[in-house]
């Protein structure tokens, strides 16, 4: 295969389970409530500084809109607001944002207060806010429109919270019309783009080819399994080790959820898996488009990385609501993962709205 037709065999609503058919049918973002997203902060407010650092809460909007804003309202350029990470705009959202005030004079909070915006939290700190600067994020989400067997939804539930989920990277990564690879591979064949617009086409491409190796993993039951020649992931960490001969040690931090296997997030250098594990990511990364994508990221100068396989929400809880079609989650995810990784095992998913 080749082409569109090769990317859509390996598109984000076409990747395996790894719990067994869907158990269930939804919607969700029917109203921004339905979708409740709170930033985790990695780090205490140092208490004095130069930077203002806000806790917002906003809804409708998305950082980028809600980072203008803020600019605005405290007469400096955009590039004196900084955040930790995006957030979705069809949601609640509640996130980190410093503004650098060198005169440690802010205006008054409450003129940013509106029916779309709040402050939640302010305090000053020694140092900009960085991309990254999070621990995590919690999750609650409503899901409406439930159709499915109740009881095999709870118990692929237990499932997941025992066992984890693959750690796809989700929709959002591939662009609001999924076009975000074949965009990729024009910019690679000489497509002039904007820096932003580049490094969004890069992630792209290299989220396809990750998804690619884990679907294989998941296809053949390996996804949270090792493989001989396996790159272990540290849990909650980008650092990883490996190879080396499987032993009990090795089981017993697999099992503990301290280690998970990986996949190649590619770029420059030698693929660091070998044996089984190299074969298998090798394999699922052949092909005329898997090729190109290849290519393209080690002239744009990426490097190789690697990535968990497996994803374990954390803190996960469910209820059914008044009307019994409707089903409230509530987890919190690591830094990198997406929410929709695991309404996906559940079954099928769609949103009210395009995200």
């Amino acid at each position: 295969m080749s082409g569109l037709s090769e990317m859509d065999a390996t598109s984000p609503q076409a990747l395996p389970r790894a719990h067994g058919p869907a158990v269930l049918s939804a919607r969700m973002r029917a109203v921004p409530e339905d979708f409740f997203v709170e930033e985790l902060p990695a780090f205490a407010p140092s208490g004095s500084g130069e930077h203002l650092l806000l806790t917002i809460e906003k809804r409708g909007m998305n950082t980028v809109y809600a980072a203008r804003r803020i600019a605005q309202w405290a007469r400096v350029t955009e590039a004196a607001v900084s955040y930790a990470g995006l957030k979705d705009r069809h949601a609640i959202t509640r996130q980190r944002f410093s503004v650098h005030l060198p005169k440690k004079i802010a205006p008054d909070l409450a003129a940013l207060d509106g029916s779309d915006m709040r402050v939640v939290e302010h305090t000053w700190h020694a140092r900009k806010l960085p991309r990254g600067a999070l621990a995590g994020n919690r999750f609650v989400l409503v899901l409406r429109n439930v159709e499915g067997d109740r009881a095999a939804a709870e118990a692929r539930l237990h499932a997941i919270g025992a066992r984890g989920v693959p750690n796809y990277f989700g929709v959002q990564r591939f662009g609001r019309d999924g076009d975000n690879v074949a965009q990729a591979l024009a910019m690679f064949a000489g497509r002039r783009v904007r820096r932003e617009e580049r490094t969004l086409l890069l992630s792209a491409a290299r989220s396809e080819l990750f998804n690619r190796v884990l679907a294989a993993r998941v296809r053949g039951g390996t996804w949270d399994q090792p493989l001989e020649g396996e790159i272990w992931s540290l849990d909650g960490s980008r650092s990883v080790f490996g190879p080396e001969p499987f032993s009990d040690a090795l089981a017993q931090r697999l099992a503990a959820f301290d280690i998970h296997p990986s996949g190649p997030l590619w770029g420059r250098g030698e693929l660091r898996s070998r044996d089984a594990a190299a074969a298998l990511e090798r394999a699922a990364m052949a092909g005329e488009t898997a090729v190109a994508l290849q290519r393209g990221l080690e002239a744009a100068g990426m490097e190789q990385e690697r990535r968990a396989l497996r994803l374990r929400p954390t803190e996960l809880a469910w209820r059914w609501l008044a009307d019994d079609a409707a089903l409230e989650l509530s987890f919190a995810l690591p830094p990198g993962s997406y929410a929709t990784s695991v309404l996906a095992e559940l079954g099928e998913v769609s949103s009210a709205v395009a995200t």
